[in-house]
């Protein structure tokens, strides 16, 4: 197993929750944490545990961001007129690498940022393997055409367990994806409860 696929995991039993809502998910088995110590009794958490776990959930969901990026993008949020929760989502969902997922061109969040970074997508017709390149209403996202019969590709089109949601305009024949518009909290298709209000508490405190 590698590191990445190990460390995807740990983070759905250190949630308690399967995250990503995969099938092959080790907490679809075993609901209780990872370690010597995952099947003790929780105690109810504070509500600086709760807020600490709607965080943690957001930034693993993404791929497990670093907390320097996941402030970087919730200070902007912030500043962005509107509701903080509500802005933190759509800034989130307009990463490249999101956009990669959401349009089913590979299984995984973490799969998606390793296929930008290896330079296998373009936007608006210019090669870009930044995953955190926030894309724009309109701007047409593809695969390069030398990496089209990629297997990756071929499998990740055809997973029954979740759907392309319906701002991102997907043409899985050509590759190509077009991001309609950012997305709301209730538009994006969350196998799990996301709380932005919770992380908008948490930083609003610490």
């Amino acid at each position: 197993m590698t590191k990445r696929t190990s460390a995807k995991y740990k983070i759905d039993r250190r949630m308690g929750e399967n995250i990503w809502g995969r099938a092959k998910s080790p907490f679809n088995r075993r609901e209780y944490g990872p370690g010597q110590h995952g099947q003790r009794r929780k105690g109810k958490l504070s509500d600086f545990g709760l807020q600490l776990r709607a965080k943690q959930k957001l930034k693993g969901y993404y791929g497990d961001m670093t907390e320097k990026s996941f402030r970087r993008i919730y200070a902007e949020a912030e500043r962005v007129k509107g509701d903080t929760g509500e802005n933190l989502i759509g800034l989130l969902e307009r990463r490249l690498d999101a956009v990669v997922y959401r349009a089913k061109f590979v299984a995984t969040v973490f799969a998606a940022r390793q296929f930008v970074n290896h330079g296998h997508v373009k936007v608006n017709g210019k090669k870009v393997n930044i995953p955190s390149y926030r894309v724009k209403e309109g701007d047409v996202i593809e695969v390069r055409d030398k990496s089209k019969q990629l297997a990756v590709l071929i499998e990740a089109t055809q997973l029954a367990e979740r759907d392309v949601p319906d701002y991102i305009d997907a043409d899985h024949s050509k590759m190509t994806a077009t991001f309609v518009r950012t997305p709301g909290l209730s538009d994006v298709p969350y196998p799990v409860m996301m709380e932005p209000n919770l992380v908008v508490e948490f930083y609003a405190k610490n």
